[in-house]
């Protein structure tokens, strides 16, 4: 086997293998490559498709939709609304631990690290994969929503009964990518301060995804 163009996954790799020589993504790498020239890139190179090498393509259960790395330092370590132990749960995250605690009972950490998540078979997947230190959305539209987008795609089309949980309208309007009929969909306001009112805190979407991951026989997540 030639030697693979990016450190993601085998079985992520051997699902996604052709986009990584198509047009785009080379212009997306050398966006990159000249990017980190002059600014500070988050999350660190290796740490890029952490959600993938976390969550094999086999064993996602659940995929949470994100939209940006987090770019304060530090903070960004490729899964979406996760930091790394040590660093301060940011606001979202500490709203989606306040919902869990009322949905299911759950013990709030002192810390925001959801690898564990990511270990049981919840892709925490956002659009956007790399970000400008301190600066919000400004890696998106060089390539990788393309590149997420056929993420998506592949899982509706290549697994069934994958619980896709989108908060927020950005990631409301991925739904088009995902087949009705072989996966549930889960919608809610976005866990941001700003909105997490408007209709996050009560969607119960924790223990939705559990009762329908035991109707199909699938093991639920230990939250």
């Amino acid at each position: 086997m030639s030697e693979k163009k990016v450190n993601i996954e085998d079985s992520w790799y051997n699902q996604l293998k052709n986009e990584f020589d198509k047009d785009y993504f080379l212009k997306l790498k050398d966006f990159l490559v000249e990017e980190k020239k002059t600014h500070t890139v988050y999350p660190p190179g290796s740490q890029i498709f952490s959600a993938f090498n976390f969550t094999p393509f086999d064993k996602v259960k659940v995929v949470i939709l994100g939209q940006d790395p987090y770019h304060g330092p530090g903070q960004a370590h490729g899964l979406c609304f996760s930091v790394p132990q040590g660093v301060k749960p940011p606001p979202s995250l500490v709203n989606i631990y306040k919902e869990l605690k009322t949905d299911v009972g759950f013990n709030i950490p002192s810390h925001g690290n959801l690898e564990a998540w990511a270990k049981q078979g919840v892709l925490l997947l956002n659009a956007t994969l790399t970000v400008r230190a301190n600066t919000a959305g400004s890696h998106q539209n060089k390539g990788w929503e393309i590149f997420t987008d056929k993420v998506i795609s592949t899982i509706s089309q290549n697994r069934e009964n994958v619980v896709f949980v989108l908060w927020g309208r950005y990631a409301q309007a991925k739904e088009v990518l995902v087949d009705k009929s072989k996966h549930y969909i889960l919608k809610a306001a976005h866990p941001s301060p700003l909105s997490a009112f408007n209709g996050f805190f009560g969607c119960k979407h924790f223990s939705k995804i559990n009762d329908f991951l035991t109707q199909k026989g699938i093991e639920p997540v230990n939250w």
